[in-house]
């Protein structure tokens, strides 16, 4: 019997002696992964907030502006497809379709001097601004810990106890090409629209 107790216990100390390798190594991963997880819902917050402005504001642009119905259209569009947007890659993409057409927008405006000296229109503006800086903080703080918990996950020997645990790489939350490009605005139809307007 006292053979067998020594094999059992060198095993046995091996596994506590692996357990207490692995624990803290495990305990940081799933750390890091809820960090990431709630700074990913901070940027869905501010994305809501800032989708929750833009009702109020297609409707002063359009109480100036009404015949400006496809840039209505492409915001509504955008809205809805950023509401419905899944996942960090899709909610990307979205927020860029929405930057764009909230530029189309905003650009708009420049064509109505009452429009821009509106109270209403100046006040939803700089909300939009403010929604817009507190998107790009919390977009800069979850991509800070997407690297963070990227780097674990590939360092040695973070990387075989994330393999083991299926702590997989986290996307980045990025612009994609197509919103790095300004959107182009032709003012002259516009214009030929408001002089016959008048």
């Amino acid at each position: 019997m006292k053979k067998f107790l020594v094999p059992i216990g060198v095993v046995l100390a091996v596994v506590i002696f692996l357990a207490m390798l692995i624990m803290p190594k495990y305990n940081s991963f799933v750390q890091l992964d809820e960090t990431v997880n709630q700074k990913e819902s901070q940027i869905e917050t501010q994305l809501q907030r800032r989708g929750d402005l833009i009702p109020n504001l297609v409707e002063t642009v359009k109480g100036y502006a009404s015949h400006e119905k496809e840039v209505f259209e492409d915001v509504a569009d955008a809205r809805a497809r950023l509401a419905g947007a899944e996942g960090v890659s899709e909610l990307s993409e979205a927020n860029d379709e929405m930057t764009g057409a909230l530029s189309r927008l905003l650009a708009v405006a420049e064509n109505y001097p009452d429009l821009k000296a509106s109270e209403q229109f100046t006040g939803l503006r700089d909300e939009l601004a403010g929604a817009e800086n507190r998107i790009a903080t919390a977009r800069k703080d979850y991509n800070e810990a997407v690297e963070e918990y990227n780097r674990q996950t590939r360092l040695f020997p973070g990387n075989i106890i994330a393999g083991v645990f299926n702590f997989e790489k986290k996307p980045y939350f990025e612009a994609s090409e197509d919103a790095k490009e300004v959107p182009g605005v032709d003012f002259n139809t516009n214009q030929e629209d408001n002089s016959g307007d008048e």
